[in-house]
């Protein structure tokens, strides 16, 4: 495993361990973090734990004409019982990813100085939210990191039934009239899988996000 100093430099994907885990160390800077998501890098770790660098093989993706749209799902975008809005509360919606009790985990991998760093990006106009309202209020959302042709997924919250399938359904279509290439999604689950995500060499991902 690398240990990173305090130069700004990551070493190739390909030295990641098995478990995906490339490097150790370092600072969450928006330049070092912008470095990493345009090297397919990813930060992931406990809070109090030294930070920690991600480059997996294989990559959970969504090519955008894959997404698949439930017709439960479609009932519901339908109804119009929902508002989403495009980076208008990104401090309330990583709050909320930081906040939300999800199965199977005990707390969250979002430190304090994970939100103050990904809000710092999100001021640069790198790190970007969807926000899902209903009787204005706040009831899901995702956020994620934006690099002009593929958008990173980071989280994603629901406090109502579907509220964040309605955020990603909503991203992949503004994505797709935008022309990206690709919603990086990282990691393997079945949620997302349902959505239409599938694995790919990482490789092919690297391809994918080197070329503009």
């Amino acid at each position: 495993m690398y240990y990173l100093s305090k130069d700004l430099f990551f070493p190739p994907v390909c030295e990641a361990d098995n478990e995906g885990i490339l490097a150790i160390g370092g600072d969450l800077s928006s330049e070092r973090l912008q470095l990493a998501y345009k090297s397919g890098i990813f930060p992931w770790f406990n809070e109090g734990d030294p930070i920690l660098w991600w480059a997996p093989d294989p990559r959970m993706v969504l090519f955008l004409d894959e997404l698949i749209i439930s017709k439960s799902m479609r009932n519901i975008l339908n109804r119009n019982q929902f508002k989403v809005t495009f980076n208008q509360d990104f401090k309330e919606v990583i709050s909320n990813c930081q906040k939300i009790k999800r199965d199977g985990q005990n707390g969250t991998w979002i430190s304090n100085k994970m939100m103050d760093a990904y809000s710092k990006l999100n001021a640069e106009g790198i790190a970007k939210s969807v926000e899902v309202w209903q009787d204005q209020v706040l009831v899901g959302g995702l956020y994620g990191i934006d690099l002009g042709h593929v958008f990173c997924g980071e989280s994603m919250f629901s406090k109502v039934s579907n509220a964040s399938k309605l955020a990603f359904i909503a991203l992949v279509n503004h994505l797709k009239t935008e022309n990206y290439k690709l919603l990086d999604c990282q990691v393997y689950n079945p949620h997302l899988e349902s959505l239409g995500c599938r694995e790919i060499d990482r490789d092919e991902f690297m391809s994918i996000l080197i070329s503009k």
